[in-house]
């Protein structure tokens, strides 16, 4: 529904990230006439709708966008760009401010560390995490491109197990086969090869990675295929609902591994790397089981692998901010189910910084529920803004606004909006 703003609004909710989550918060917010200020950090609100998602969502990513937009048009609205909490404006500065409610959606930007001792010593030195290298892949044929750039290359690895890793995954197999088959003439863009797969793309010119010359890269997760995060248990599900669950996930990895060719070994967790002038060649494993849903170490199941380049794929975390304290690496949560921060009676996650589910579904429908619950439990218990006090924090956020240069126009804002840089 729409809502005529004819006066101030009686409440004014900070929400911290404009992408699925918190567009999703701010849409229920201001259809019931909840004012919202939506801080980015990005001068764009599209997140890993934008640098997470590869390249070859180009359907899929349009409609996300417009999806995040709608809501950021309410006159409602006041969008904040380019201002990222605990860089620009300290967590402690907003908390000041003076608003009902603050909703962190600022979603989980960094990779989850390899528990390996000085493993990122070999960064960009045959070692990447995943968020650097599938921004890499999306925005690597920008014109105007000046972020760092990755190398890719055959008999790689690929740590991890969740869609994400297999993306990661699909990546290295499409760029080598396609440079493989540009040098025998064959010129077939990467996305191309994404749409018709691997396989489709070889058979077509009658070929195999064997006759290419192409070996594939590897993707080892600690534990078994029917355990990889591709598919979700369903609240309350039975024993023979999750066990067809299970079946599932061995079945959507099999269709990856068969359409783009690359390798899958489970239980196998990494324990150390192989270093050799300064570069990882290689890495230690040892063998696991899943007893109790744990993983398990074999004793005396060691194997090496050496490889050329590494990929960790395991995961990521919120980002620290000062005065948000952390427990491990997630914001401390007195509630999980509704994101309830347990320091601040007043602060909430949205989405990935609660779920650490890179899911875009279950982002939006997290968003959705804890924007209801402030609707119909907090607010009938949190005393109005006057219009002085509504006033105030209107005035502060049109500071940050005039700082950034953004003068209120959502749509003209984001006809020059250009994605950012890592």
């Amino acid at each position: 529904m729409s809502v005529e703003v004819v006066s101030p609004p009686k409440y004014l909710v900070a929400i911290v990230g404009g992408a699925v989550a918190g567009s999703e918060a701010t849409r229920i917010l201001t259809d019931h006439g909840v004012g919202v200020a939506v801080f980015e950090q990005n001068a764009r609100p599209y997140g890993k709708i934008e640098d997470g998602l590869p390249r070859w969502h180009d359907k899929q990513k349009p409609k996300e966008y417009e999806k995040i937009n709608a809501p950021l048009h309410h006159p409602l609205v006041h969008f904040v760009p380019s201002t990222k909490i605990g860089r620009d404006l300290s967590f402690a500065d907003l908390k000041d401010w003076g608003f009902n409610y603050i909703l962190l959606a600022n979603g989980a930007w960094r990779d989850r560390p390899l528990e390996i001792e000085g493993i990122d010593d070999s960064i960009g030195k045959g070692f990447y995490y995943q968020n650097p290298f599938i921004y890499w892949f999306n925005h690597s044929t920008d014109r105007d491109f000046r972020g760092p750039s990755c190398e890719v290359c055959e008999d790689a690895m690929v740590i991890g197990g969740g869609l994400a890793s297999i993306d990661v995954a699909k990546i290295l197999m499409i760029e080598t086969i396609s440079q493989a088959l540009g040098k025998k003439g064959i010129v077939i863009d990467p996305i191309e090869i994404e749409h018709k797969s691997c396989k489709k793309v070889l058979e077509e010119n009658g070929l195999t990675l064997e006759k290419l010359g192409v070996t594939p890269c590897t993707l080892y997760y600690r534990r078994r295929a029917c355990d990889m995060p591709v598919a979700s248990f369903k609240p309350g599900a039975s024993e023979e609902e999750k066990k067809k669950t299970q079946q599932t996930r061995e079945h959507l990895l099999n269709i990856a591994t068969e359409k783009y060719l690359f390798r899958f070994q489970g239980n196998s967790l990494p324990l150390d790397k192989i270093v050799e002038n300064g570069r990882l060649v290689g890495l230690r494993f040892i063998k696991t089981e899943i007893k109790d849903d744990r993983v398990i170490k074999l004793p005396n199941t060691e194997f090496t692998v050496r490889s050329p380049l590494t990929i960790s794929s395991i995961g990521s975390v919120p980002e620290p901010i000062e005065g948000i304290p952390m427990k491990g690496e997630f914001y401390t949560w007195k509630n999980w189910d509704l994101g309830e921060l347990d320091s601040h009676h007043n602060v909430f996650g949205l989405g990935n910084v609660v779920t650490g589910k890179g899911n875009i579904v279950v982002s939006r429908k997290h968003g959705q529920k804890v924007a209801e619950y402030l609707i119909h439990e907090k607010l009938k218990i949190t005393p109005p803004l006057t219009p002085d006090q509504y006033k105030k924090v209107l005035e502060k956020i049109q500071a940050r606004q005039k700082i950034v240069g953004y003068d209120g126009d959502f749509s003209s804002w984001m006809k020059k909006a250009v994605p950012h840089e890592p």
